[in-house]
């Protein structure tokens, strides 16, 4: 394929004329978040795949069989502990993919970096599926794990820089919009790959890899859909209007100027911003991902009204507390989503190292508060500690641009958020670590289960106290950090960037500056909007009736 033949990807083609209503970003960027938000939903293939072989049962292995051989054995099933590994690998490579490309996305622009996120996941979970046939784990750890895990780190950064652009005036509100997206993509995806798996099951087929191929060519053509509508302002853009507001002249932790990315790690702000990151999801990624146990062990029977612990409960009891577990489970995914426009938009009037003060000490009380109401058999107070403590790690994600983008600038704010995604990688195995490794640690000293909890929150509460120290030792950046005149402007014009040269632009300014400069007409923000407010609105609903277990 010749290089003209691509041009439409290049970052030249993508700036927007003074036309363009930049309302039109967010639902692009959601539409891309939704699909590779289905990461957090691939726990619903685990138990389908480990009876892929078996169909009704799983066929076990042998003891020689080790983790391995299973990668490559094709005689008997894989374990879920396993299979597992692709969901470990999907928050590695994320992490690593966004650190290692954030600097070449700033240079070619957020379509090309979307585009390719769209053929690493999609493409990847055709190789699943593909190894699914052939019963190969190691094509399946390839191709979910890590060609879509790189996928969903160019994925999740490809908006950043440029709705933090778009938006001056609601840096929080803008992220917080497009980071809800993957929250909300396994309340989406996993319900559609519930149904699509009972549609393709057979006596001899589990439906997965149908499964797999359906849904990769539905999130293609989403994905392509987002990516395709990216565009991003001339340097200078203003909204109409819009003047940066006199608390930033004189709010040294808003900064008018720019760091470069290969600075970045030098400056000890980031590394304490990369704690404050870490401490907050390593708390909430623990709970998410131990919350369906945690809850069945603490209260037991007292979920179905029966007066018995965990331990005494038979069969039928188990299977009725598990389905009011999952509706607990659903209900913090709720709050995980909406924690990321709610804390996001408040930062934009708190600031964003208030917003985060607030994560912490918050945090921190109701994780202590949990034992206590665990013992006194409260299970509003349980419940609505772990919605709010979610609501603010979803926060802690879309809150964290906007606060690059306030200490290093906007210039290379994507690569920097890239760099920063690090955090997460380290997160995601430190704190699934601590819950597990913690309650088998508390039954082996022959614990009751639901005690095995109380000292694991004590932890995670002390996790929380260091994301607090990082917080409060941030400080503006050192002046010496920030690019000179010259060396941004060089970076500006590496990045093909197209300047302003009046002072009258808006996405509403009638005059026309390029060939894309017609004014964006009303209908096509709504169809935007309506779109992925459907499969949003799909979603919900669903969570929603699943959420209801718990109330009846």
């Amino acid at each position: 394929m010749s290089k003209a033949t691509l041009s439409f990807l290049d970052k030249e083609r993508t700036i927007a004329g003074s036309g363009f209503n930049r309302w039109l970003v967010p639902p692009a960027a959601l539409a891309i978040h939704l699909c590779i938000g289905m990461a957090y939903g691939f726990s619903v293939f685990w138990l389908p795949l480990s009876k892929a072989i078996g169909i009704k049962e799983s066929i076990a292995c042998g003891p020689e069989v080790g983790f391995f051989q299973e990668l490559f054995v094709t005689t008997c099933d894989w374990k879920i502990s396993t299979l597992g590994w692709m969901y470990t690998l999907f928050f590695v490579f994320l992490g690593s993919s966004a650190g290692l490309w954030g600097g070449w996305l700033e240079r070619v622009g957020p379509r090309k970096a979307a585009v390719i996120s769209a053929m690493c996941w999609c493409g990847g979970m055709l190789l699943s599926a593909l190894g699914i046939y052939w019963h190969q784990f190691w094509m399946m750890l390839l191709g979910s794990g890590v060609i879509g895990g790189i996928g969903l780190g160019l994925g999740y950064i490809s908006p950043v820089s440029t709705l933090i652009k778009w938006f001056p005036d609601r840096r929080g509100m803008a992220t917080g919009m497009a980071i809800m997206g993957f929250g909300g993509g396994a309340m989406i995806g996993s319900p559609l790959a519930t149904g699509l798996m009972k549609h393709f099951a057979t006596p001899t087929d589990v439906g997965v890899m149908q499964t797999f191929i359906v849904m990769a060519g539905i999130y293609f053509v989403f994905m392509m859909s987002g990516a395709l509508s990216y565009r991003i302002p001339m340097t200078g853009w203003k909204p109409l209007g819009w003047k940066a507001p006199v608390a930033e002249k004189i709010n040294h932790m808003i900064t008018p100027h720019h760091v470069h990315v290969k600075n970045v790690f030098k400056i000890k702000q980031f590394w304490l911003l990369w704690g404050v990151l870490c401490m907050n999801v390593s708390a909430g990624i623990g709970v998410i991902g131990m919350s369906s146990p945690m809850l069945q062990e603490v209260f037991g029977g007292q979920l179905i009204g029966v007066a018995k612990t965990y331990s005494m409960l038979d069969k039928g009891e188990l299977a009725a507390i598990a389905g009011v577990a999952a509706g607990f489970t659903a209900l913090l995914s709720l709050f995980n989503i909406g924690g990321r426009f709610f804390w996001a938009s408040l930062s934009d009037f708190f600031g964003r190292k208030t917003t985060f003060f607030i994560f912490f000490v918050l945090g921190c009380l109701l994780y202590i508060s949990v034992p206590g109401s665990a013992n006194a058999g409260n299970k509003l107070l349980f419940v609505s500690a772990f919605c709010i403590i979610l609501s603010m790690y979803g926060g802690g994600f879309a809150t964290v641009p906007a606060y690059l983008a306030d200490l290093f600038g906007t210039q290379m704010v994507g690569a920097i958020h890239g760099r920063l995604l690090t955090a997460w990688a380290t997160a995601g195995i430190l704190g699934p670590v601590i819950v597990n490794y913690m309650r088998d640690y508390q039954l082996g000293l022959g614990l009751p289960r639901e005690q095995v909890y109380n000292q694991t929150m004590m932890i995670l509460a002390g996790l929380l106290v260091v994301g607090l120290i990082c917080n409060l030792l941030i400080r503006p950046v050192a002046d010496k950090w920030f690019m000179t005149a010259e060396e941004l402007a060089e970076e500006k014009r590496q990045a093909h960037e197209k300047i302003i040269e009046d002072e009258v632009h808006s996405e509403v300014d009638k005059k026309v500056s390029s060939e894309d400069g017609q004014l964006t007409h009303p209908v096509m923000v709504w169809l935007a909007w309506g779109m992925v407010a459907l499969a949003l609105g799909w979603g919900i609903y669903n969570t929603l009736i699943n959420a209801a277990k718990f109330f009846n």
